[in-house]
């Protein structure tokens, strides 16, 4: 009997709530496997995906968010092993999961602690409510690759907002095997979407993209790139968070900072009955 030859795996994006390969058709091989090649294209595409499914997700409760994140988490606590086996070390696993869950008790909480009632001279309510942003695009930190993904993604969806995120490339493994995590976890099809391969070609898209309303620039190293990027996004004034310090520690408590940047403020007002 031959020797059986073994099938390498292609990791592809995640748009859509699906896999789709790069529409460039590129690849390019990391740890032996075939990881896609996002393009320009696949990037609008993603964005596409986003703004449909804001509506559906901006809406939904904030308990069923919080559900659907910690979801997430008891779905990435199922897969320990497999991300072990890509080589995330399992105590930055176990902090990923336990960021998921943090970030999911923030679900129905982040409204009375950033929104409120607002005393005024006059017979008038006047009530403040944050609201999402609207899509937001990311690029993620180099590493810690799984803990650092997460710590960008879960505080733009908690509050309601969609992401597009552009994974790092030389650690890619992590973030589409986190999408197949996200793909099983009831979250739906739009509210994330994973690009991979090369930064210089898909964040440029994004931050010139006339239907993304922030962008997060944490995981941009070229200070070049970075100017660029925030230049190219004030074309339709999105929100910019700048790059993270290359020092930054994401081990420790992440704050409000991640969920209240990417949030609007409605204040209404109402007369008081007679």
């Amino acid at each position: 009997m031959s020797e059986r030859v073994a099938v390498r795996k292609t990791y592809k994006l995640f748009i859509g709530g699906k896999f789709p390969r790069s529409e460039s058709g590129r690849s390019y091989l990391v740890q032996s496997s075939n990881v896609s090649l996002a393009s320009r294209k696949d990037a609008r595409d993603a964005v596409v995906a986003a703004r449909a499914a804001v509506k559906g997700w901006a809406g939904a409760t904030a308990y069923n968010r919080g559900q659907i994140l910690y979801r997430a988490a008891e779905m990435l606590e199922g897969r320990r092993e497999q991300f072990v086996a890509l080589g995330i070390p399992g105590d930055e696993v176990d902090a990923a999961v336990d960021r998921w869950v943090w970030y999911a008790g923030w679900a129905d909480k982040l409204a009375q602690v950033y929104g409120g009632a607002n005393p005024v001279a006059g017979p008038y309510f006047n009530i403040s409510a944050p609201e999402p942003t609207g899509v937001v695009a990311v690029v993620a930190p180099d590493r810690p690759a799984l803990l650092g993904l997460v710590s960008v993604i879960a505080p733009a969806i908690v509050s309601g907002n969609t992401v597009v995120a552009a994974a790092s490339p030389s650690e890619p493994l992590a973030a589409v095997t986190l999408a197949e995590v996200l793909a099983t976890s009831d979250l739906p099809g739009g509210v994330v979407n994973i690009l991979t391969g090369a930064i210089t070609e898909t964040a440029p898209t994004l931050a010139s993209h006339m239907d993304v309303n922030a962008i997060d620039l944490t995981g941009v190293t070229d200070a070049a790139l970075a100017t660029d990027l925030e230049v190219k996004a004030a074309e339709n004034l999105k929100r910019v968070l700048r790059p993270a310090p290359a020092d930054h520690d994401w081990s420790v408590d992440p704050g409000l900072d991640r969920m209240t940047a990417l949030l609007e403020t409605k204040t209404v007002w109402h007369p008081k009955g007679v």
